[in-house]
């Protein structure tokens, strides 16, 4: 078959343009072009980055129509035929377009201006004869100068056998990390001339001299030629001049571990852990895809339980994808996993930079490692021979996309299962009601965990009623009853966890006398204030000022900040315990690279007595010196107008619990509310994952809310509210028209912030169990948004499975 045309998905993402286009693939690209390759190609007056998707023998477009590809910018292609596939069903199950499905998968390093470089692997003697000149000076050689000679076949084939490597070298600025180093001249008898030329009395130009003849041709660190030969950079610098040597700039690769782990073995499990790893090893052997849900209380080992699986993995010679909900879980499961697996393992997540991220990926896509650890998007890695995937605390809403493509890394880890026929393990101490619900259904095959791995008791916890508290004539954020404990702690050289789900100083900036609330200007939401820059900032769209001294509506003095943010707390923990060591986690005190890590090594060192935080420290935290653990409100997120509010806070408060008490010494928890009767906090108490289940699951069920229904939300935004509220009633009589009574519409109402960054939102809720006819309506809504209504500034999107309404 001789193949002569490519089907080319190209970067524009517009409606008529979301399919493939056929491109003549020019003679000396025939043998080169692959599927997954991208290219540029003529559309329409511009070159444009493609994908290529399908190849060819023939096309029905006339040939003088049909345009040739202007340039083939992978000789290796960087996606899979299984990305391909992925690709088009993530179009169809998303609703998006297949160029964002394609460009969500590839690294924003492969998106930018970048440069391609060949770099050789072995001695040059082994290369073809045409290659060789190239390499005779350097090893690293620019990719356009085999372009520009025609030689791409060969480089090809030498890129087949391994003999160079090909790199891409991004261009953007600061993204290139090179290190400087002295390349001594590689010919002695140059050398030896030079010695002749130096007088005899710069000693230390002699003495230079002389080593650098024994070390002829080689490239060494500035510093340790200077500490080897005891000179200095002036001397180094006259004998540059005289052609001894020259500085050159190296590329190394970025290292994201910003330290060396050691190296630990597996654990004796207990007979609930190893009932469970037998059957994923049995379904691993028998190449069977089958999705599992790992229940085990916080404590019970679920993560040796993914090592052994890992580890039965590569020995059958296969790949890991582990996903973890939060950045700063990343640190210490990466740790976990590089200590058991060593240089196999690769981190993704968007603490890194867009440099490391790339290196990372190009790892993977190299084959240079088996195991990633990442977050959402690491499950889109490279990988060719998965294994197993693994998603820790599968209950997270971080798991879903909250732009387009809306995937959820759980159905994206269940195609992947399927296709590589591998066992996806969804592990939680409190899974969501749709995961729990499936796997009493048998769809998931459930796993439990009901001990904790070192038969350790659960904590202790204590419900604190803060009405009985201000009853009292406590107004301060701490109940008695916690400052008892953590004084207790403090005595006996134990940590503290304080948790509050909410950061910033306080909540909103009120006035007194009018009752103004500082708003923000571009969105339907109270500002927050923040202590340490006297400011007050939108947590939406970034908007700040700074605080005013007097109200701007009636200009009265008595403006005051109302609520309770962690620097609040902080101050306030002061206050009470002046010579406590306080070390703050959120997202003001994490802004700068690394420092969850740090925040978290240094209070797994013990220099800090108490650690303050909103939610990021509420999961996977692991350190025998935690015995007490304070929820300061647990109902933050009980009042939210959220069906899921009552399954989040029992979440949150059962994680949180499970911080302390994890190793030898017993662990205590207090819970301050308002609301100490509702269920949610009642039961988690006791950690009593069925009985809550079986309660919030008769709630959904008389609600009509999933997992008894699917969801999906419409939305309409624009800066007319008029206009907004206008079109998002004719989107819901269009929907009501085209689909069938079985399905309900609710709405059109305001989005819970119905204004955000200056634009007016408005949305339907539809609730349904079966429509197969929803999918192609909603396709043909977007047709008539995209050919119509775009024009007039609306804007539409669609999130099917939403998790926030």
């Amino acid at each position: 078959m001789t193949i002569s045309v490519a089907e080319v998905i190209v970067d524009v993402a517009a409606y008529p343009v979301d399919r493939s286009f056929d491109y003549l693939i020019p003679d000396e690209m025939v043998s080169l072009i692959e599927l997954g390759s991208r290219v540029k190609v003529q559309f329409g007056p511009r070159n444009v980055l493609g994908f290529v998707v399908a190849l060819k023998e023939e096309t029905d477009i006339p040939s003088e129509k049909i345009k040739p590809i202007s340039q083939l910018l992978d000789i290796e292609p960087v996606l899979t035929s299984e990305m391909l596939q992925l690709a088009k069903w993530l179009k169809h199950e998303t609703i998006c377009f297949e160029i964002d499905a394609l460009q969500v998968m590839l690294p924003s390093a492969l998106r930018a201006k970048y440069e391609k470089f060949i770099s050789l692997e072995t001695d040059i003697d082994n290369l073809p004869e045409v290659l060789k000149p190239f390499f005779s000076q350097t090893s690293k050689v620019n990719y356009k100068d085999f372009e520009k000679n025609n030689l791409l076949h060969p480089l090809k084939t030498a890129l087949k056998q391994k003999l160079v490597v090909l790199e891409n070298v991004v261009k953007q600025k600061g993204q290139i990390k090179e290190v400087r180093k002295v390349q001594i001249a590689d010919n002695a008898e140059i050398l030896r001339d030079i010695s002749n030329q130096i007088s005899n009395r710069a000693k230390k130009q002699k003495v230079l001299i002389e080593w650098m003849i024994q070390h002829v041709g080689e490239t060494m660190d500035p510093d340790t030629l200077y500490k080897e030969t005891n000179t200095s950079s002036a001397v180094l610098q006259a004998l540059i001049e005289l052609g001894a040597a020259k500085f050159i700039q190296e590329e190394v690769y970025r290292d994201p571990f910003s330290k060396e782990v050691g190296h630990t073995k597996s654990l004796n499990l207990t007979e609930e852990q190893s009932t469970a790893l037998q059957k994923i090893t049995t379904a691993m052997e028998n190449q069977q895809t089958e999705t599992f849900l790992l229940h085990g209380i916080t404590g019970s080992g679920k993560t040796e339980v993914y090592l052994q699986a890992i580890s039965k993995c590569l020995n059958e010679g296969k790949e890991a994808i582990v996903l973890v909900p939060e950045i700063s879980l990343t640190p210490q499961m990466t740790e976990r996993f590089r200590s058991r697996f060593g240089e196999l393992v690769a981190v993704m997540h968007s603490g890194l930079s867009v440099g490391e991220k790339y290196d990372e990926w190009r790892k993977v896509h190299q084959g240079k490692v088996k195991v990633v650890v990442g977050a959402r998007s690491a499950i889109f890695a490279p990988f060719e021979n998965v294994g197993i995937i693994i998603l820790d605390e599968e209950h997270e809403s971080t798991y879903k996309q909250e732009d387009n493509p809306r995937y959820h890394a759980r159905d994206v880890a269940i195609w992947r299962g399927e296709y590589h026929k591998c066992p996806v393990i969804l592990g939680s101490a409190t899974p969501s009601l749709e995961s729990y619900a499936r796997a009493k259904k048998n769809v998931y095959s459930l796993l439990t965990l009901k001990e904790r791995a070192m038969k350790q008791a659960l904590p202790t916890v204590h419900i604190v009623d803060l009405r009985e508290e201000l009853k009292k004539g406590n107004r301060s954020m701490f109940s008695q009853e916690l400052l008892e404990s953590i004084e207790s702690r403090l005595n006996k050289k134990e940590q503290t966890v304080l948790f509050l789900n909410r950061r910033g100083y306080s909540s909103f900036v009120l006035c007194r006398d009018c009752g103004t609330v500082l708003q923000c200007q571009n969105c339907d939401i109270s500002l927050t204030y923040h202590r340490s820059n006297e400011k007050c900032k939108c947590h939406y769209c970034g908007y700040e000022i700074y605080v005013p001294k007097t109200c701007p509506q009636c200009q009265s003095e008595h403006i005051r900040f109302f609520g309770t943010g962690t620097q609040k707390v902080e101050e306030e923990l002061y206050k009470f315990f002046p010579h406590a060591r306080v070390l703050r986690m959120d997202v003001d005190t994490t802004k700068t690279k690394g420092s969850h890590e740090q925040i978290l090594e240094a209070f797994g060192e013990g220099k800090a007595d108490i650690l303050l935080g909103t939610q990021m420290i509420a999961k996977g935290l692991d350190y025998p010196n935690i015995t007490l653990v304070g929820v300061l409100s647990a109902d933050t997120s009980l009042h939210l107008p959220d069906f899921r509010s009552a399954e989040k806070t029992f979440q949150l408060l059962t994680q949180v619990s499970g911080r302390a008490g994890r190793h030898e010494k017993k662990g205590e928890v207090v819970i301050q509310t308002y609301t100490p009767e509702h269920y949610a906090i009642e039961l988690s108490k006791d950690q009593f994952y069925e009985p809550f289940y079986e309660r919030e699951m008769m709630m959904r069920h008389q609600a009509g809310y999933p997992p008894y229904y699917y969801l999906a939300l419409v939305q309409v935004s624009h800066e007319d509210v008029m206009m907004a509220a206008d079109y998002a009633q004719k989107c819901v009589e269009w929907l009501r028209s085209n689909l069938s009574f079985n399905v309900s519409i609710i709405g059109p109402t305001a989005a819970g912030i119905s204004r955000l960054q200056n634009r007016y939102r408005y949305q339907c809720l539809i609730k349904y169990k079966i429509a197969p006819e929803l999918i192609p309506t909603l396709m043909q809504l977007i047709k008539l948004y995209r050919s119509e209504w775009i024009k007039k500034g609306l804007l539409l999107s669609i999130d099917l499975d939403p998790t926030m309404i």
